[in-house]
């Protein structure tokens, strides 16, 4: 039985940052993921994908972010299940909970922290017959690194922030990008619609819409899309190497789904109110795995909502503690002063 203080579902960037936050108040992590690897999505989908909303990073790799993040717990020692799936949740007398994997391995914390992120996941593939035969001949549905499309004609369709931001990547790595979408709209956020458009302007991006990819061809290899473009009688025949349909992922809480969480179009409904506790008091849910009125699913906003979720989480261990967080100082992690390896402290005042 693996015993710790906060047993955290989920190692992406929102489960491990509440390592951090944990740390700072002498709470003990450890963490189950079903990947191999810390970093979920960012490590195991788009490594090379770059991120702009990070505070202190104009710009920074997913990838990078992970190592970071990981750099940044190890003062505090986490312990990780990789590659095994939380299965079930068994809350004891004692008020703690034990979360067996799919695997059989025992965990036993008073406090859960679900951070699975979206779950497990599949693409959303757009309805083409043969869409299939190309599979990892010409067409992918994530991009884990770009440098398979230097110097390659690519298709780029959808009109989230996936599609705009690979778009405006890969214009410096591609020979020629196109990105269709299905509106003059974009969901994304607008300072990439308007990189997208500025880059279309300069002539390094080929921007079509309304339209959509409507076929394939190809022999053994993809070799051009039909792409029909609005009000127009004839689909377009264009030469291609790579087609990236980013329609986004279709989530799956999978056995989470059946712990007696409240839970909303596949996410689970939380009290953003005050620490983003579920309706079973001890269980907590954060980053895109929850939802709440107002709503962002933003690596961001992830930890926000774990440095909240920790404090909580030191009142639900030590009740009869009070406490007030003043703010954080370095004890030299990692060589910060040049010559210590000490973990950071908060600055806390406790009152028994």
């Amino acid at each position: 039985m693996i015993k710790t203080d906060i047993l955290i579902i989920g190692a992406g960037p929102t489960g491990l940052f509440t390592v951090f936050e944990a740390g700072l108040l002498q709470l003990k992590c450890h963490l189950i993921d079903a990947l191999p690897q810390p970093g979920g999505q960012c490590s195991e989908i788009y490594p090379k994908k770059p991120i702009y909303d990070i505070p202190g990073f104009p710009e920074v790799l997913a990838g990078d972010l992970v190592s970071n993040l990981m750099e940044q717990i190890k003062p505090f020692q986490p312990g990780f299940t990789l590659g095994e799936r939380a299965q079930t949740i068994e809350k004891l007398e004692d008020n703690t909970f034990v979360v067996t994997t799919n695997k059989g391995t025992k965990h036993q914390a008073p406090i859960v922290a679900i951070a699975g992120g979206l779950g497990s996941f599949e693409p959303r593939k757009p309805l083409l017959e043969n869409i299939g035969r190309f599979e990892d001949k010409g067409v992918a549905y994530i991009i884990k690194d770009p440098e398979i499309y230097r110097d390659k004609k690519v298709l780029i369709a959808g009109g989230g922030d996936s599609a705009l931001d690979w778009s405006i990547f890969l214009a410096d790595v591609s020979k020629e990008v196109t990105l269709v979408h299905r509106r003059n709209e974009f969901r994304g956020a607008l300072d990439s619609v308007e990189k997208v458009q500025r880059l279309k302007n300069e002539g390094k991006i080929t921007l079509i819409t309304p339209a959509e990819v409507i076929g394939l061809e190809g022999d053994k290899q993809l070799e051009t899309v039909l792409v029909k473009i609005a009000g127009d009688d004839e689909p377009v025949r264009k030469q291609i190497d790579n087609f990236i349909p980013l329609f986004g992922l279709s989530p799956k809480l999978g056995p989470i789904a059946d712990w007696g969480l409240e839970i909303e179009k596949n996410a689970i409904k939380v009290d953003n109110t005050l620490d983003y506790q579920t309706n079973i008091p001890g269980i907590y849910a954060i980053g895109d795995v929850n939802t709440y009125p107002g709503k962002l699913k933003l690596i961001l906003c992830g930890f926000h909502e774990a440095t909240l979720m920790c404090q909580s989480a030191y009142q639900r261990i030590y009740p009869d503690k009070k406490y007030v967080m003043k703010y954080t100082t370095v004890g030299g992690v990692n060589g910060f002063d040049g010559s210590k390896k000490e973990a950071p402290k908060a600055v806390v005042k406790v009152i028994e």
